[in-house]
């Protein structure tokens, strides 16, 4: 059982080679050299498939370094590539060895277990072997995100896994409404923080809370309206309380969940009325004005932005669009739901969204991207300029930039003569 041992771990040189047989025209135009040689796609998928298997293999070993390093190996596959064909025939093998990394590891081999939990369930989407999946993890994921001995890194990535997971796979109500529960147990305990005068609710806490409640918000969107509703009455009036908190994740988690309760109420009812509106407002307009000398300018300068947008929210129900780009494709977020959910999923997928965008059925189908577009290598290297081009470009822009700061300058230099 040793021979595994030796290969080598999953790397951004896999990454970067095109072994998708099934859908090769997904990959991304960076990927093609200029008048490069081509590639054997059938030989390197062979070669990528027999490195998965021996990362999976891995995920058994004796070693928890071994395990580790196997689980986050599959990880980065599952992150920058589709893999559907291949999991499908190993989702059960793959299940098992997750189950047992959660139960059975430490800290950071339940992470890695965790997070490989949600690719598995991303590349599989919402079908019959997703929930037979969720059947079998869900309640494991549940356990340690209730286990107060269990370690805060770990309970965290279980309680987001918990979250898109469920998000991905749940058709049955109960079981989505006994995961929010779960999960609104957690982040619930942040509420007691002013009451609580014997520091038991520390800071130590917040990173869990902070992935509980955004758990929790990506839940909520698939809710029913009436069950939106009542989540809305309970946590409506307790989560501005949240916004003193000291730790920044949690004040900007908690604006960015309020921002997105007040848009799903107003969608519900266009005539909703908040009665402590002029207090909420206060406190928002404080934070998108915080100059507080004892926090970071980073801190500062990122907690400025996140309020200024929950503020237009809140009191002028706007919303400032974002465009993400991927290969030739645009994507409008117009909404906080949207931008929550993509938040949550570009947390787990990392660099690898831009593809999933591009080539995931299940992640077009949640952004309403209809079906991925096919193009061909041939299409794809046309798409891309040369390096001459891009030189050229790159000149005319600087060139450019240069004759506007020249007559900037001039003006400032002219400015007394105005006054």
């Amino acid at each position: 059982g040793g021979q595994p041992r030796n290969v080598q771990p999953f790397s951004d040189e896999d990454a970067s080679i095109e072994t998708m047989s099934h859908c090769s025209g997904f990959s991304d135009p960076a990927s093609f050299t200029e008048d490069g040689p081509e590639v054997d796609e059938e030989a390197t998928q062979e070669d990528l498939e027999y490195k998965l298997k021996g990362f999976i293999d891995l995920t058994l070993d004796k070693s928890a370094k071994t395990r580790q390093a196997a689980l986050e190996s599959l990880k980065s596959a599952f992150s920058s590539k589709i893999l559907y064909e291949f999991i499908m025939e190993r989702r059960m093998t793959l299940t098992d060895s997750i189950e047992r990394c959660i139960k059975k590891g430490k800290s950071d081999e339940q992470c890695a277990a965790a997070g490989l939990a949600c690719l598995l369930c991303v590349q599989m989407g919402s079908g019959i072997e997703s929930e037979e999946i969720f059947k079998t993890l869900g309640p494991v994921l549940k356990k340690i995100v209730c286990d107060g001995t269990a370690s805060i890194q770990a309970r965290q990535a279980c309680a987001t896994c918990l979250g898109i997971c469920c998000f991905i796979v749940t058709d049955d109500i109960t079981e989505l409404y006994s995961t929010m529960e779960c999960l609104e147990n957690i982040f619930t305990k942040a509420y007691q923080r002013d009451r609580d005068t014997s520091g038991v609710s520390s800071a130590h806490n917040a990173v869990l809370h902070v992935s509980a409640l955004l758990a929790w918000t990506l839940l909520l969107t698939i809710c029913p309206m009436n069950e939106v509703k009542k989540k809305i009455e309970m946590h409506l009036h307790k989560l501005p309380s949240l916004l003193s908190c000291d730790d920044l994740n949690m004040r900007i988690a908690a604006g960015e969940t309020l921002a997105l309760l007040f848009e799903l109420a107003r969608e519900t009812d266009a005539d909703f009325f908040y009665e402590d509106m002029d207090l909420l407002t206060e406190k928002l307009r404080a934070l998108a004005t915080d100059g507080n000398k004892h926090r970071a300018k980073v801190d500062k300068r990122k907690q400025r932005s996140v309020f200024r947008d929950v503020l237009r929210a809140v009191e002028e129900r706007d919303f400032p669009t974002e465009m993400v780009k991927f290969g030739p494709e645009r994507m409008y977020i117009d909404c906080w739901v949207k931008k929550q959910t993509y938040e949550m999923f570009k947390e787990i997928l990392g660099s690898g969204m831009q593809y999933h965008l591009q080539s995931n059925d299940f992640l077009r189908n949640v952004f309403e991207l209809g079906p991925p577009v096919m193009l061909d290598a041939a299409t794809l290297k046309t798409m891309k300029i040369s390096r001459f081009e891009r030189h050229l470009y790159n000149s005319a822009a600087f060139k450019a930039r240069t004759k506007a700061r020249s007559k900037c300058r001039d003006k400032r230099a002219d400015v007394g003569e105005f006054f």
